[in-house]
């Protein structure tokens, strides 16, 4: 039996189903019976993360524990949640589950360092860059980073919020025109750290200076599905 991927997701429904997509992407498969088994699980009445951590709006915590449940009961062997915010709690997720359960800011922090990257921007929602979940790790590491300013993540914010309500050549607009100022910090690399980034730059044509998160966790997990078996 193939290791099986459990996806925590549904934060929002559309990044879930990229997630899905980039494993196909990364798997190594030459027909179907080759892939690798996905469970997902997509609860998008999760209570807004953002929200909460901001606002003390409803916790999302109890609803994501549930979805861990039906993912440990349905076999899942590693679990991956393809939302940067939501891993606020990832401690308090992993502590509840005995299943391998990837970080996904760890990991996209592992390739900066690992790439030797001096200087990147982050781009994320509100609650992911006012709760530091990267800019923690970065400065253990001594590396540089940028976030935008309040007018700046304002239009971030409302770009994310664009294309989850079905706007995305509104999204995309904002989000360029911030990248555009951040661009004259000199940063090397923009950390696509919400899990809508990249489906909203995703016309954009110049990737190599992207760093897509979704894209590192599902690379790791693929890994982590292949170890044994030689493939990488």
């Amino acid at each position: 039996m193939k290791k099986i991927i459990g996806i925590l997701g549904g934060m929002g429904p559309a990044a879930t189903v990229d997630a899905m997509e980039k494993i196909i992407k990364h798997t190594p498969a030459t027909c179907d019976q080759e892939h690798i088994p996905v469970i997902a699980v997509s609860f998008p009445e999760i209570p807004d993360r953002t929200t909460n951590i901001l606002s003390d709006g409803e916790s999302p915590l109890n609803k994501m524990l549930a979805a861990l449940r039906i993912l440990e009961s349905a076999g899942a062997q590693c679990i991956i949640m393809p939302c940067n915010t939501a891993h606020y709690w990832y401690n308090e997720l992993k502590a509840a589950t005995k299943i391998n359960f990837l970080n996904m800011i760890d990991i996209t922090c592992n390739k900066i360092v690992n790439e030797r990257i001096n200087h990147v921007a982050i781009l994320a929602t509100t609650a992911t860059v006012k709760s530091g979940l990267y800019q923690s790790r970065l400065e253990k590491e001594n590396i540089k980073f940028v976030i935008s300013d309040d007018i700046q993540q304002r239009c971030v914010m409302e770009s994310i919020l664009d294309y989850k309500g079905g706007d995305a050549g509104k999204a995309y607009f904002l989000l360029k025109g911030v990248i555009s100022q951040l661009q004259s910090f000199g940063v090397e690399k923009f950390v696509m750290g919400c899990t809508e980034i990249p489906l909203i730059l995703s016309r954009d044509g110049d990737v190599d200076r992207y760093i897509d998160a979704t894209e590192e966790l599902i690379k790791n997990a693929v890994e982590w599905c292949y170890i044994d078996e030689g493939c990488f």
